[in-house]
């Protein structure tokens, strides 16, 4: 009988990639929902700011409750890079304690039952085995790790490091292989996927990777998730403007929009540049734009607050996450002064969270008896009675849902795949829609 393992990833896409590469170590496992039957349970940890190791260190104490006598627990990723001594030290209930670097010896580490730190970052290659998880159509692929970018707030490179690039190569043999799989729809992930291929003398590697992923046209559809502002250009914008594969999704973080809080930021470009390359995208017919904010970050005045607001108010985002700043130990904002008190970040965030619900409904009112190209995924969580799918031009899952109620096809089970839909109902926040038609991948 097969070994049990229960697996649990915490944070960003970047970190489940790395997640699903551990599963690709681990595949004469059985996977099982239910932490009390496993003989392996591993958290894939998060600690990026606060709020996301206050997550990591609750998941790993509650799951330890759970396991049954003699099977192991591991904590890997970022958080255990961070503070791989604290770890153990406060938590003994950790059998096995490994950063980002290791993650291909998962299988190595389970038989020695000793964790690996290594110096380099681990970054998935071609031939790196994964199981993809959460769809039959699409997956992510990392483009690179670490950053050279040296903002405020950002503990990243502390712990991830500089730079580092796959080659184009590289990107195109896993996307043959993972086409072979039945994948056709890609989401491609870095740290700053503008800064793609950089490290390596090349300034317009990401325009090179677009070249490149069109020529072989294997993939039916794409996306690129962050771009940093400092690194993105209006050919880049265009480039993605005119692909037939890539979609018009501008997924760009510009933190704040004040001058004088970009410069605090050290987020290398000012606002007169975020503003040109909003608009540059703006402009091209269907695109959506997301991005993030943060609140709080030391020496923000009432008056740069307003400046934000007024901003917010006038360029409508299709998404805006907004955090609030956490002091990060390593960071040049740790030691700031000026800070500002958390009554007063809570309130300014209510004060955009207003703005930004406002305009989200807007959004959706102004989708209903449209027609969209839509990926479809299967039954949804939130009703088996509704199949799950996604705008073409969405990331999973931070995007949004949009619920299939009704269908005009034959064939009234779906598969995942392409369909055509109009959006027929908003209702406390949720998307409805009918297919009218299948589209071929």
């Amino acid at each position: 009988m097969n070994k049990k393992l229960h697996l649990i990833s915490l944070g960003c896409t970047k970190n489940l990639v790395d997640t699903e590469v551990m599963l690709g170590r681990l595949s004469e496992y059985e996977i099982t929902d239910t932490p009390e039957d496993a003989d392996v349970i591993i958290i894939n940890t998060c600690g990026f700011i606060q709020s996301a190791k206050e997550e990591s260190i609750q998941t790993i104490l509650e799951i330890s409750k759970y396991r049954k006598k003699g099977a192991l627990l591991v904590a890997s990723g970022c958080l255990s890079q961070r503070y791989q001594k604290e770890l153990k030290e406060l938590i003994p209930e950790i059998d096995i304690v490994t950063g980002v670097g290791d993650y291909d010896k998962i299988d190595k580490m389970l038989n020695s039952k000793k964790g690996y730190f290594s110096s380099n970052v681990f970054l998935a290659n071609e031939s790196t085995s994964r199981v993809i998880t959460g769809s039959k159509i699409h997956a992510y692929i990392k483009i690179s790790e670490g950053c050279n970018q040296n903002c405020s707030f950002c503990a990243i490179p502390s712990f991830k490091g500089r730079l580092h690039s796959r080659g184009i190569e590289s990107v195109l043999k896993e996307i043959k292989y993972l086409n072979l799989q039945g994948y056709c729809d890609f989401t491609f992930i870095a740290q700053d996927s503008s800064s793609y291929m950089r490290d390596m003398g090349n300034q317009e590697g990401l325009i090179a990777l677009i070249d490149a992923v069109e020529k072989q046209n294997l993939a039916k559809s794409a996306r690129i998730l962050y771009l940093y502002p400092s690194g993105t250009t209006t050919t880049l914008i265009h480039k993605i403007r005119d692909s037939k594969i890539f979609q018009n999704y501008f997924d760009m973080p510009i933190q704040h929009i004040s001058d004088k809080m970009l410069q605090r930021m050290k987020r290398g470009a000012n606002k007169a540049k975020h503003i040109q390359l909003l608009k540059t995208m703006r402009e091209i017919e269907g695109s959506f734009v997301r991005s993030t904010i943060i609140i709080g970050h030391p020496g923000e005045s009432e008056e740069e607050f307003e400046e934000l607001c007024n901003f917010l108010e006038n360029f409508i985002f299709d998404r805006l996450n907004i955090f609030a700043f956490s002091a990060e130990e390593g960071t040049s904002a740790y030691n700031m002064e000026e800070k500002i008190p958390t009554r007063i970040i809570n309130k300014r965030i209510n004060i955009v969270n207003k703005i930004i619900q406002s305009q989200q409904k807007q959004i959706y009112h102004q989708m209903l008896h449209q027609s969209y190209p839509i990926v479809l995924e299967g039954k949804s969580q939130i009703s088996r009675y509704f199949y799950s799918a996604r705008d073409l031009r969405w990331a999973p899952e931070v995007d949004g849902e949009i619920l299939i109620n009704d269908s005009m096809l034959d064939d009234m089970i779906l598969k995942s795949g392409y369909y055509e839909a109009i959006l027929n109902e908003v209702k406390d926040g949720l998307l409805f829609a009918k297919v009218v038609k299948k589209i071929e991948c």
